[in-house]
């Protein structure tokens, strides 16, 4: 149970780090597309 519950940990930490990544490419992303002005 032990082991089960350390492989978890793991997994939250790598989703964790993963998030934070994603996070980190959607503010890039953000601040290149916010250089276009787009008029409906």
């Amino acid at each position: 149970m032990d082991e089960v519950t350390q492989q978890n940990a793991a997994l939250v930490e790598q989703a964790a780090a993963a998030a934070q990544s994603l996070e980190h490419q959607a503010q890039s992303l953000a601040g290149a597309v916010s250089a276009f002005n787009v008029k409906a």
